[in-house]
């Protein structure tokens, strides 16, 4: 007689339970907790990955198998430098943001006579994605499509057509058949995406794997899936903008924390090269208006610039407003208060709007001194010095803290035109940069808001 399992998991965070219970002890959601039935003895449970026999680290020979480089530089850069052979790579973003139309242009790129690909969808027929494929000029005799949802069904595929490159288009459709729960379950997504890395590792083949996003910003599913996979990317930003930011959270092969910028077209997803004017707009163009300051900013390996854009106004609120677009609240009021103490300013009885122009997020502390110069510009209507860009984090007593990577910000800054930078005066004596810049290094807030403003 068939024996059955029966255990309750939480759909939210993956909590196991033998009994079912209204409200789970691990993330105290309510009614979460689901029943599944676990049937035994009809898949296979695993995929041996090498001899478990332990070997001496000395004797194992490395790795002669070369990376896949899509022609994307953006893409490339982000993974370390290609895709690794073997290797598990998770795709996370919002609906509609591009992640399927990305892929499918990096697997048409990655196709070849001795690579093919094979592109598996769960969410739409071979014809829908012939529609795509036909308006991003898509056309390769080395690119298969799918659509299955059966994890055994895409096992034979792979076993079958021997591809080097496998996308699975997502993995929240992919069910097993000896789990009871349905597709998109905590027990389905983990149990397929464990299968899939055995597959990987033992077929020396590069599995992608779209993941949807909850509400929370989260991809769906237990939190262990992001532990399971080798490369965890996120497609951000929102519909309004036209450009996309693909974030490595996790690389085991390559740095963490890069990014790559592309922008959606007509035709599909473009690389941006040239990523400061994109947030910058026009570099040209005189910034004489008040409340606005370029900060060069560091995410990953590369540098662009971005408008930091404050306005203050009078308030008629007891409490007056503290509004914040693309930067942390916390941080805002923290350099409110340096600035009353440090700065005498006072901002009781005004209004505080700060925004990252073009929809840009900064988190880092080198913000911290152009953020302070365009406040102090608009509390007093004076336009931040011509043709300058400030970068320097700045400490609770006023001080100007040094930052990482200053020659490579103040590159960037000077082939954009900017010819002066404020800096921090200490660490920053090794600085080596073109005669063309001139550095304005200031050690407090006091001595920043003299030298940083016009008139002041």
């Amino acid at each position: 007689m068939e024996k059955r399992k029966t255990r309750f998991v939480c759909q939210n965070c993956g909590y196991l339970s033998f009994k079912w219970l209204g409200r789970c002890p691990e993330c105290g959601e309510w009614d979460s907790i689901s029943e599944e039935k676990l049937k035994e003895g009809v898949f296979t449970r695993g995929l041996s990955l090498t001899s478990s026999k332990p070997v001496p680290i000395k004797e194992i020979e490395r790795s002669t198998l070369a990376r896949y480089l899509s022609g994307v530089d953006e893409f490339d850069r982000i993974l370390g430098g290609g895709v690794v052979p073997g290797s598990l790579i998770l795709v996370g973003g919002e609906p509609g943001i591009g992640k399927s139309t990305l892929l499918l242009e990096i697997a048409n790129r990655l196709s070849s006579p001795k690579s093919l690909v094979l592109y598996i969808s769960g969410e739409e027929s071979i014809e829908q994605n012939k529609l795509r494929a036909t308006r991003l000029g898509i056309d390769s005799a080395y690119l298969y499509v799918s659509s299955e949802t059966n994890l055994e069904e895409i096992t034979q595929q792979i076993n079958d057509l021997e591809p080097k490159i496998v996308i699975i288009d997502s993995i929240q459709t992919v069910y097993r058949e000896d789990y009871s729960s349905a597709p998109g379950s905590v027990s389905q997504v983990r149990e397929s995406t464990a299968h899939l890395m055995k597959l990987a590792k033992q077929k020396k083949i590069t599995i992608f794997l779209i993941g949807h996003v909850t509400k929370e910003g989260a991809i769906a599913g237990p939190r262990v899936l992001e532990h399971i996979v080798d490369t965890v990317l996120y497609f951000e930003s929102g519909k309004d903008y036209r450009y996309r930011i693909l974030r490595a959270v996790k690389n085991r092969f390559g740095p963490t924390s890069e990014i790559g910028i592309f922008e959606m077209e007509e035709d599909g997803i473009r690389e941006v090269l040239d990523s400061s004017k994109l947030f910058l707009g026009d570099p040209s163009l005189d910034r004489d208006s008040s409340g606005t300051a370029v900060v060069p900013t560091v995410e990953g390996s590369r540098s662009f610039l971005v408008e930091i854009q404050a306005l203050v106004t009078s308030s008629t609120l007891a409490i007056p407003r503290r509004v914040t677009q693309g930067m942390d609240y916390n941080r805002l009021c923290l350099l409110l208060a340096v600035l009353e103490k440090r700065g005498n300013m006072r901002f009781y009885n005004q209004d505080v709007y700060l925004n990252v122009a073009g929809g840009m997020r900064v988190d880092e502390p080198a913000c911290d001194l152009a953020i302070v110069l365009a406040i102090a510009s608009s509390f007093k209507d004076k336009p931040f010095l011509k043709g300058a860009v400030a970068v320097g984090e700045i400490g609770l007593a006023g001080e100007i803290r040094p930052v990482g990577f200053m020659e490579k910000r103040l590159e960037e800054a000077r082939k954009l035109g900017f010819n002066r930078c404020l800096i921090p005066y200490f660490g920053s004596k090794d600085t080596k940069i073109s005669s063309e810049m001139k550095l304005i290094k200031v050690s407090s807030v006091k001595e920043a808001l003299e030298r940083g403003t016009k008139e002041l």
